[in-house]
């Protein structure tokens, strides 16, 4: 069998992130919490005494058999350069939303910010859309959408 299982966020503080994508994003508590330790752990990150706690969330507009966004922190972090949207590897998680405005203007009170502006777009087969780039509280690149 192959599917999608999940994606992984590492967070300088994974109760602040799970609790942003539970406001912001209706993300959901499915009992999946983690406080993970052992030599297994060693092994499979390669680092000495690694700890990670934090929780699976269940993504919006999923059921039980669902892909979870999981947010950990380790004990011991390695701190990385600022996210940017045009660089090489994985930019962004996105989320269609009823109304981008109203979602973004909640994520910024949540601690989130904007990179770009609002945008309204017409493809060539007719479908419209609304779209913005923002980051959630820990700094990570999210895509708002709206199809109308």
């Amino acid at each position: 069998m192959f599917r999608y299982a999940h994606t992984n966020i590492i967070a300088k503080d994974s109760k602040r992130l799970i609790d942003f994508y539970k406001k912001v994003f209706h993300c959901k508590s499915i009992g999946e919490v983690r406080d993970l330790r052992g030599a297994w752990l060693d092994k499979m990150t390669g680092i000495p005494n690694a700890h990670i706690t934090g929780e699976h969330l269940c993504l919006p507009g999923y059921g039980e058999d669902h892909p979870t966004l999981e947010i950990f922190s380790y004990d011991d972090m390695a701190m990385a350069d600022s996210p940017q949207i045009n660089r090489c590897g994985i930019a962004h998680l996105a989320f269609e939303v009823d109304d981008v405005e109203k979602t973004l203007e909640l994520l910024l009170q949540e601690g989130g910010g904007q990179i770009g502006e609002i945008v309204r777009v017409e493809y060539k087969d007719g479908k419209k859309a609304i779209f913005v780039y923002a980051t959630d509280c820990g700094g990570n690149i999210v895509e708002l959408q709206s199809w109308i």
